[in-house]
């Protein structure tokens, strides 16, 4: 997926969690932040961040605030990205075979699913989870805990169970990662769900971006750990 009208920034605070207060050739800018979650390592004051001009006048904010620089590495935290650049990329991929359908947002019991796919062989729930936390090139999820995707975890089990295929990505939303693992310490409900969708056959695919400041696209898969 691309950007356009992309222009740089310097952040200087987050009033709440849809808005913050940016720094754009010399004015200060209120802009959206296109993604609710924490983001507290990320949007540190003085950070170079990666804005995209809205081409709607009469819009209450001028840009949207879609990517930060974590030293040299920048870092996509648009939360709408991980599901575009996911549908993109199974518009092309082999990695199912022959896909007959895709469909966005499809439900399962009292859950919605990101993608209902198929193929001659099998019909598949997918759920997509953006991933932009890091050290030390070891990315993890969640960066808060979330009720709403442990639920996705044992609604995906089910589906398995009723012979889905069932598939959970993560899209981490940067590029050179090393690693990916759940991030226990955090939400441990979350970390320990994981490994029961494992186990119970759930396939858990981590997947890098290529990341540019106008640009964000699937690169890789990346090899998660345990735990």
């Amino acid at each position: 997926m691309r950007y356009s009208h992309t222009v740089k920034g310097r952040f200087l605070s987050r009033p709440n969690r849809f808005i913050a207060h940016v720094e754009v050739e010399g004015e200060v800018q209120i802009c959206h932040v296109k993604n609710t979650g924490r983001c507290r390592e990320l949007l540190l004051p003085g950070a170079t961040v990666i804005l995209e001009k809205s081409q709607n006048p009469n819009r209450r904010t001028a840009y949207d605030l879609v990517a930060v620089y974590k030293g040299e590495t920048l870092i996509n935290m648009d939360s709408q990205a991980p599901n575009a650049v996911l549908g993109e990329w199974l518009q092309t991929t082999d990695y199912f075979g022959k896909l007959t359908k895709i469909q966005p947002e499809c439900s399962f019991g009292s859950s919605r699913f990101d993608f209902y796919l198929e193929t001659a062989e099998q019909k598949i729930f997918a759920e997509v989870k953006g991933v932009t936390l890091e050290k030390d090139g070891v990315v993890s999820f969640p960066d808060a805990p979330t009720q709403l995707g442990v639920k996705h975890i044992y609604v995906l089990i089910e589906a398995k169970k009723q012979g889905y295929g069932a598939y959970l990505f993560f899209v981490v939303q940067m590029q050179h990662c090393t690693r990916f693992e759940a991030n226990r310490r955090t939400d441990p409900a979350f970390a320990d769900a994981l490994e029961q969708a494992k186990a119970a056959g759930v396939t858990v695919c981590v997947l890098t971006c290529h990341t540019r400041e106008d640009l964000l696209e699937i690169d890789t898969f990346l090899t998660p750990t345990e735990g």
